[in-house]
């Protein structure tokens, strides 16, 4: 069983709103733009990059980078750097083609960033292939599930008010949901006063708050200890992200969980936040760490006693799928990322649907990923760009 092509596949899909509701005014006819206070790049479209690796018996394994801006640079690092190293290599033999296309660009300071997305990528296809060789889900790779059902938890209430984002959270509760989390980081009063709101909306709702890096040391301890008094859930991306030692200050001064772990893309990166007990909850996300440096990571973060729940943000199907096999395969795993207003538009690349949301998914059972791409969804020109 060899690898005989590697094709790579810009995807950008035009929703009927923008993931995190409407741009900002200011933000104009730009392709990306910012959403202040918040200092990343977003786009109106959902944006991803697939991969798929056939074999010489035409079997193959899809795999997806999360790359929600500018997807072309992983796909030109699949193409350029790692697809020649793929071919004719034994797809099942995953951890040790990570070895190797990892170590790659390693010396030269690229085992993160667009490196790291493009890897991971390949990683997740090439354990939907080892899966489908071996006939079993890649979660019994893994070595089996903690879980038949994968807990969830709605991530985002997109609405401009208050009042909507409270009745959408009673709308959410009513369904089941137990546990939501917000995006704020808009000032202390505000972001306390959308807490309070969306709080009230159940008395047995948890609720998160992700800060998007927004706060400096001084307002980040003011609004952790205002979230002690309340018992939030956790408190994530609080600081800038290279400030290692402010979380850790901030970690052991409040009470609330501090959580970490998007900007973040191999053991040895979160080695140091765990070593320096600056996060007590990580999030790594599998279409940008690829699943085996996932499972790296939860073992690495279970010998600290941390638990992990894998983020997900605008990646569509396939890298829903790799995160639900790796969030069943992590024994401390509160929860999964839900996001409704992604899941919307992930499924559009699949044959059927993901199961599940959004208070639980099923434990996929289907060998490999258990799922299909199927891209003839997406004919219609005006919700497809494919640059």
């Amino acid at each position: 069983m060899k690898v005989t092509s590697v094709e790579t596949r810009v995807i950008k899909l035009r929703p009927r709103s923008p993931y995190l509701g409407a741009r900002p005014a200011a933000a104009g006819g730009e392709e990306y733009y910012r959403r202040p206070p918040w200092r990343s790049l977003y786009s109106d479209r959902f944006e991803t990059l697939l991969v798929k690796i056939t074999c010489d018996d035409g079997s193959y394994g899809w795999g997806e980078a999360l790359a929600p801006v500018a997807p072309e640079v992983p796909q030109a690092i699949v193409d350029r750097l790692l697809a020649p190293v793929l071919v004719g290599a034994d797809p099942r033999r995953v951890r040790p083609l990570w070895t190797t296309l990892s170590g790659l660009m390693r010396e030269r300071g690229h085992l993160t960033g667009h490196q790291a997305d493009a890897l991971a990528a390949v990683d997740i296809a090439l354990w939907d292939l080892a899966g489908k060789a071996y006939g079993v889900p890649v979660h019994a790779l893994l070595g089996g599930a903690y879980r038949d059902q994968v807990p969830t938890y709605v991530s985002g209430l997109p609405e401009p008010s208050d009042a909507e984002r409270a009745a959408l959270a009673a709308e959410w509760a009513s369904r089941g949901v137990r546990a939501v989390k917000l995006h704020l980081g808009h000032g202390i009063d505000a972001d306390l006063a959308t807490y309070d709101a969306v709080a009230a909306a159940h008395p047995d709702l948890r609720v998160a708050v992700d800060a998007h890096w927004a706060y400096d040391p001084a307002d980040a301890l003011r609004l952790g200890r205002a979230l002690d008094e309340r018992r939030a859930w956790f408190l994530e991306a609080p600081l800038v992200p290279e400030d290692l030692a402010g979380h850790r200050e901030l970690a052991a001064a409040i009470a609330t969980p501090v959580a970490v772990g998007e900007t973040l893309r191999n053991r040895y990166e979160f080695r140091a936040w765990l070593q320096a007990r600056a996060v007590d909850l990580c999030q790594p996300d599998v279409a940008r760490t690829g699943i085996t440096e996932a499972m790296a990571i939860a073992e690495l973060a279970a010998a600290y006693h941390v638990p992990v729940a894998p983020h997900h943000s605008v990646g569509l199907g396939v890298a829903v799928a790799a995160g639900l096999h790796v969030a069943a395969a992590i024994e401390a795993m509160p929860a999964f990322e839900f996001q409704p207003g992604t899941m919307a538009v992930a499924n559009r690349i699949l044959a059927a649907p993901l199961p599940g949301g959004p208070v639980s998914f099923p434990l996929p059972d289907s060998p490999g990923l258990g799922v299909e791409v199927d891209l003839s969804n997406l004919a219609d020109p005006s919700n497809l760009e494919d640059l």
